[in-house]
């Protein structure tokens, strides 16, 4: 019998498109992630002044959503379908997290390319949780995770393969 405090569940998912700049480039791409998950997406700001890039500090130049429980789930499920439920050991970090990107928004279902809009990717973070990982978060009495409470690669590759049937490569 195992223990269901070891159990992994799905914390969050987060939506992220990064256009590079602000306008109307900008504004469509958070039109295109609203229409795929149905919130409204809040923009991220560029962190660094890259001239190269023609990024200022402080400028508009992406936006993201954050899903959790049914609609992350379900969103999660729709994603991964979309990239053949194929991932490989390196969209795993150290926390047991994962990341991949979807090259193409009109492989979305319901989704159809706009010549005036063009084709925006985005990225798909996932991120896992156990029971009683508050303690590392909470205002009062906050503590540092145990390491047996702590999720490794390893657990979420058995996570993601038993659960969506996700082949690791």
């Amino acid at each position: 019998m195992s223990n269901p405090n070891r159990e992994l569940s799905l914390d969050k998912v987060v939506v992220h498109m990064s256009v590079g700049e602000s306008g109307e480039k900008l504004v469509s791409g958070e039109n295109i992630l609203q229409e795929i998950t149905g919130l409204t997406p809040i923009r991220s700001f560029a962190k660094q002044t890259i001239p190269a890039f023609g990024l200022r500090k402080g400028a508009p130049m992406g936006c993201k959503v954050t899903l959790r429980s049914d609609a992350a789930e379900k969103f999660l499920e729709t994603t991964l379908a979309i990239i053949e439920k194929r991932l490989t050991q390196r969209h795993f970090d150290k926390q047991g997290n994962f990341s991949f990107g979807v090259e193409e928004h009109t492989d979305f279902p319901g989704q159809s390319y706009d010549p005036k809009i063009g084709i925006f990717g985005f990225d798909v973070i996932v991120v896992l949780k156990r029971n009683g990982y508050r303690i590392s978060r909470r205002k009062i009495q906050q503590k540092k995770l145990p390491s047996k409470q702590r999720i490794t690669p390893e657990d979420a590759i058995s996570f993601v393969t038993s659960r969506y049937g996700v082949e690791v490569v």
